[in-house]
C-alpha cells in the first residue's frame, strides 16, 4: 500500500519542468510567428533599399570621399567630418566594406539576397530565397575575380576596385599559378558551368546554335572527302520508311562528326529526327556529281516517304494547341472580386489565464475516484487523465471481474464524493477497452471563437461547408462538414448556450465562404436571435421576391418560403437531370469549366443553408404546414446543396417528431433538464449531465462526442457583420423562387396592361398543349422560374388558365386557338 501512494507523488517533481519547456516553447513559437517574420522581412526590404542608394552613390562620390573613408574610425565617426555619399557616413562605410575591400561590383548581389528574403518572410513563394543565395554567391564570386583579372590586365589607375579585395587576392593566385591565359580559361569554363547550371535553355540554346553550324557548306566538303564506301550504305536502305531512317540514324551521326559525339546527343536531344533526315537526304544530293545522277534519284524516289510534309505535321500540331485556346474558367466571385474575408482582429480572445488543472487537482480527484470505488470493493489497475477545456477525462482500467454495471450505477456516488456539479460515466469507452469518468474542472477555460477560427485545423480545412464547434475533451478543435452530415438538429434548455451554437455555426461559414458561394435563409420567430445580420441582406441572405426583410418572422412568410426553398430545391434538380449529373459539386464543376451553356437555364448553383429558431414555437403555430416542406427538404435537399440547422428549447416527442429525427441524423444537444429530454434528442442518456455553459454533446451516426462549444459574443457578430456590409455587394438579396399561398391574393394585383413580352407566346403554347404548367413555360423560353409563375399569373388573370391545383397542372380555359386569339384582341 506505501509503494502506491508513493507513485503519484513523484509526479508533480516531473511536472516541475514544464515551465521551462514552455518558455523555450514559447521562443520558438515566438521567432516562427508571422509577427517575427513580418517585423524581419520589413527590416530587410528597407535596408536593402538603404543599401541600393548607398552603392549607387558610393560609384559617384567614392572618389571625394575615400581619403575620410582611410580616416581611423573614432576620427571617421565625428560630427565635423562630412561626407558626399546620400546614405551619410554608414551608406559610405558600408560601401567601402562590401565594393572595394569586398568583391567589387558583384556586391550588388548582396541586395538581391536580401530583397528576395524579405519576399520570402512575407510570404511571397514564387521566388525561392535557397536558390537565389546560392547562385548569387556563385556569380558574385565568378565575376568579382573576372573584373578583378580584367582591371589587371588593363591596368589601369582608379580609387575603385571594380572587382573588389578578395577578387583581387583571387585572381592574383590564380595569375601566379596558371597565367594570365590559364587563369582566362578556366573563367571561361566556370562561365559556361554556371550558365548551364543557371539556366535551364542554355543547353537547348547552345545545341541549336551548333547544329545551324552543321547545316554549313563546310558539313557538306567534309562529306565529298569521305569514301564512297561509307556513303552508300545510306543510299540503299531497302525500306525508306520513317523508322528504318530513324533506325540508322546513330550511323549517320557517327559518319557526319566522328570527333564529337557528345554533340551528336546534343542535336538528337534537341532536333527532331525527321529534320536530321532531310537535311542529311538533302546534302548527300548536293554532293553527288552529274555522272552519279542516277543513283540519287533511286533514293529520292526511296526517301520521298519521309517528305510526306512531316514538317507540316509538326506545324499543325503547334498551329492546333495556339489557335485552339483553352477557354478560362468561370469564376463565380468574379462579380464580387473585391471582396475580402473577415479577419480575425474582429473576433476577442476570451481565454483566461489561470483557468489550468493543477496537479493537485489531478491528484486530488483520482485518489478520491480511487476510495469512493474500494469503498465498494471495485478494485482498478490503472487510471490515467485527459484535460479538457471544462472537464477532465479519467479512464480507469477495472480488475479483472468487475462488472462494468457495477461501475456505471455509482455515478451519483463518485460526484458526491467529488462535489462536483455532474459526472458522467462512459462504460466502456469505443475502442479504447477503459470506462471513463468525466469530472468538471473546478475552473473552466472559455473556449473563445477566435482560436477556433485561427487555428491550423480551420484555416487548412477543405472541406465544403465547414463548420468548427468548439474543442474536444483532448483540447482539439473539432469541426464537420455540413454537405456530409447534411442537416443539425440542436437543442437544449435555455440559457445553456444555444443561440451561441448557431452563431458559431454561421460564423464558421461567413469566415470560410465567399457571397457568391453561399446563402442563408434565416428563419427567427423570436425577431431578436438572428436580426444582428440582416446587414448581410444583399452578400449572403437569400429571401423572396416580394419581401421586404431577409430575416424571417411572421409564420405565414415562414411557410411561403420554407415552400420556395421546395421549389428551389426541384429547380436544382432539374437542372441536375439536364446536365446528367447527381449532385452539386458535380454540376458546379461542370458549370465552371463552361460545360453547360447558361441559355439553357443552366446556372452556378450556391449552397443554401436555412437556418430555424425555435422551432417549437412554429410546430405548436403551425404544425404540419411547417414539419412536410423542411421534412421534404431533409430528405431530399442534400444533394442539390441545401442544408438545415433548426433549434429548440423544447425537445419533447410532440416537438421533436418521428420523421424530423429520421432524417437529421446529425443532432447536437446542450444541457437539458431530464433524462427524457435527453433520450428524446440523442436516444440516450447523457444531456442531463452535462454543465451547462456551452458544454454540448454532438451525435453523428453511431459515435458521440462531447465539445466545449466556442464563444462567439454579440459585438463581435455585430463587427463581422459590419465588415462584411461595409464592402460591395449584390443589388439585391438572392431570391428565392416565387410561391403564393393559399390565403394571398396575388391574382388582384396583376394588372394586364403590363403583360409580359413573351404573354402571347405564353398563351399559345398552352392552348396548343392544352397543359397549364410553368415548368413547361420554363424549359421551352428558357427563363427563369419567378418570370415564368408571373405569366401563370397573367394567364390566370385573362382567363386562359384556371387557378392552381397544388403539384398538378393547371386546367386551360381556352380550347382552340381562334377563340385565344379572340381574347387576346379584346385584352389589346
Amino acid at each position: 500500500m506505501a509503494k502506491k501512494i508513493t507513485k503519484p507523488e513523484k509526479k508533480p517533481a516531473k511536472a516541475a519542468k514544464a515551465p521551462k519547456s514552455s518558455k523555450i516553447k514559447a521562443i520558438v513559437n515566438f521567432f516562427k510567428s508571422n509577427q517575427f517574420k513580418y517585423t524581419l522581412g520589413a527590416f530587410l526590404l528597407l535596408f536593402s533599399g538603404y543599401m541600393a542608394v548607398a552603392f549607387i552613390s558610393y560609384i559617384f562620390s567614392g572618389a571625394v570621399d575615400q581619403s575620410k573613408l582611410d580616416m581611423p574610425l573614432g576620427e571617421f565617426i565625428d560630427p565635423s567630418v562630412e561626407v558626399q555619399n546620400f546614405a551619410g557616413k554608414g551608406g559610405a562605410y558600408l560601401s567601402e566594406q562590401f565594393i572595394n575591400l569586398g568583391f567589387g561590383f558583384p556586391s550588388f548581389f548582396f541586395i538581391l539576397i536580401f530583397f528576395v528574403a524579405a519576399l520570402n518572410l512575407f510570404g511571397y513563394k514564387e521566388i525561392r530565397f535557397w536558390k537565389t543565395f546560392l547562385f548569387s554567391v556563385l556569380w558574385m564570386l565568378w565575376s568579382s575575380i573576372a573584373l578583378a583579372l580584367l582591371l589587371n590586365m588593363t591596368s589601369g589607375d582608379n580609387f575603385l576596385y571594380v572587382g573588389g579585395m578578395y577578387g583581387f587576392i583571387f585572381s592574383s593566385v590564380l595569375s601566379s599559378f596558371l597565367g594570365a591565359i590559364g587563369a582566362t580559361l578556366i573563367l571561361v569554363f566556370l562561365l559556361f558551368l554556371l550558365l548551364v547550371i543557371t539556366f535551364r535553355q542554355f543547353v537547348p540554346w547552345f545545341s541549336q546554335l551548333i547544329a545551324k553550324k552543321d547545316k554549313d557548306p563546310s558539313v557538306t566538303g567534309a562529306l565529298e572527302e569521305m569514301p564512297q564506301a561509307e556513303v552508300a550504305p545510306l543510299q540503299q536502305i531497302e525500306d525508306p520508311s520513317i523508322s528504318k531512317v530513324i533506325h540508322e540514324d546513330d550511323q549517320i551521326e557517327a559518319i557526319f562528326d566522328p570527333d564529337s559525339p557528345d554533340e551528336d546527343f546534343e542535336i538528337e536531344d534537341t532536333i527532331s529526327r525527321k529534320d536530321v533526315e532531310l537535311s542529311i537526304e538533302d546534302m548527300l544530293f548536293d554532293e553527288e556529281p552529274e555522272a552519279k545522277k542516277p543513283a540519287p534519284e533511286k533514293t529520292k524516289s526511296k526517301t520521298k516517304e519521309p517528305e510526306l510534309h512531316i514538317n507540316e505535321k509538326v506545324v499543325d500540331e503547334m498551329a492546333d494547341e495556339e489557335v485552339t485556346p483553352v477557354m478560362e474558367d468561370y469564376d463565380p466571385t468574379l462579380d464580387l472580386s473585391s471582396y475580402k474575408y473577415p479577419t480575425l482582429d474582429l473576433l476577442d480572445d476570451h481565454a483566461s489565464g489561470n483557468a489550468e488543472v493543477s496537479n493537485e487537482e489531478l491528484i486530488s480527484n483520482k485518489n478520491k475516484i480511487v476510495e469512493t470505488l474500494r469503498h465498494y470493493k471495485i478494485e482498478i489497475t490503472k487510471i490515467r487523465a485527459t484535460i479538457g477545456p471544462t472537464i477532465t477525462l479519467y479512464e480507469i482500467v477495472p480488475a479483472p471481474g468487475i462488472r462494468i454495471a457495477k461501475i456505471k450505477n455509482l455515478e451519483d456516488d463518485i460526484a458526491l464524493s467529488l462535489s462536483a456539479l455532474g459526472i458522467r460515466i462512459i462504460a466502456p469507452i469505443p475502442g479504447r477497452g477503459t470506462i471513463g469518468i468525466e469530472v468538471p474542472n473546478q475552473k473552466p477555460e472559455i473556449v473563445s471563437m477566435r482560436s477556433i477560427i485561427g487555428s491550423k485545423k480551420f484555416q487548412e480545412s477543405t472541406a465544403e461547408l465547414p463548420i468548427a464547434l468548439g474543442k474536444t475533451i483532448s483540447n482539439e478543435t473539432f469541426m464537420v462538414d455540413l454537405t456530409k452530415m447534411p442537416h443539425i438538429l440542436v437543442a437544449g434548455a435555455t440559457g445553456q448556450g444555444k443561440s451561441v451554437g448557431l452563431n458559431a455555426i454561421i460564423t464558421s461559414l461567413l469566415y470560410k465562404k465567399h457571397p457568391s458561394q453561399l446563402k442563408f435563409v434565416l428563419v427567427d420567430p423570436k425577431k431578436v436571435e438572428l436580426n444582428l445580420y440582416a446587414s448581410l441582406e444583399k452578400h449572403f441572405l437569400a429571401k423572396m421576391p416580394d419581401e421586404e426583410d431577409a430575416i424571417i418572422t411572421d409564420i405565414q412568410k415562414v411557410k411561403n418560403t420554407l415552400n420556395s426553398v421546395n421549389i428551389e430545391m426541384d429547380t436544382r434538380y432539374d437542372l441536375l437531370k439536364k446536365a446528367h449529373v447527381r449532385n452539386i459539386t458535380e454540376y458546379n464543376a461542370k458549370f465552371i469549366s463552361r460545360r453547360l451553356n447558361p441559355e439553357k437555364g443552366h446556372r452556378y448553383l450556391p449552397y443554401i443553408v436555412v437556418v430555424v429558431d425555435e422551432f417549437a414555437d412554429l410546430i405548436m403555430t403551425a404544425g404540419k404546414e411547417i414539419e412536410l416542406p423542411i421534412a421534404r427538404i431533409a430528405q431530399l435537399a442534400r444533394a442539390v446543396g441545401i442544408h438545415m440547422v433548426i433549434a429548440t428549447q423544447r425537445p419533447s416527442i410532440n416537438i421533436i417528431t418521428g420523421v424530423i429525427k429520421a432524417n437529421f441524423p446529425t443532432r447536437i444537444a446542450f444541457k437539458v433538464a431530464s433524462m427524457i429530454d435527453s433520450r428524446t434528442i440523442l436516444d440516450t442518456p447523457g444531456a442531463n449531465q452535462l454543465i451547462g455553459k456551452g458544454d454540448m454533446l454532438v451525435s453523428s451516426g453511431s459515435t458521440m462526442t462531447r465539445v466545449q462549444c466556442a464563444f462567439v459574443d454579440t459585438p463581435e457578430v455585430e463587427r463581422i457583420c459590419e465588415f462584411v456590409a461595409e464592402q460591395r455587394g449584390y443589388s439585391t438579396a438572392f431570391l428565392l423562387p416565387d410561391y403564393v399561398g393559399e390565403n394571398d391574393g396575388g391574382l388582384a394585383e396583376v394588372d394586364l396592361k403590363n403583360r409580359d413580352e413573351m404573354f402571347e407566346e405564353a398563351a399559345r403554347l398552352i392552348v396548343a398543349n392544352q397543359v397549364g404548367s410553368t415548368s413547361m413555360i420554363q424549359r421551352k423560353f428558357s427563363i427563369g422560374y419567378n418570370r415564368a409563375g408571373r405569366l401563370m399569373d397573367q394567364l390566370e388573370a385573362a382567363g386562359i388558365v384556371g387557378p392552381s391545383e397544388g403539384s398538378k397542372a393547371r386546367q386551360v380555359l381556352i380550347q382552340d386557338e381562334y377563340s385565344l386569339e379572340q381574347l387576346l384582341n379584346g385584352i389589346k
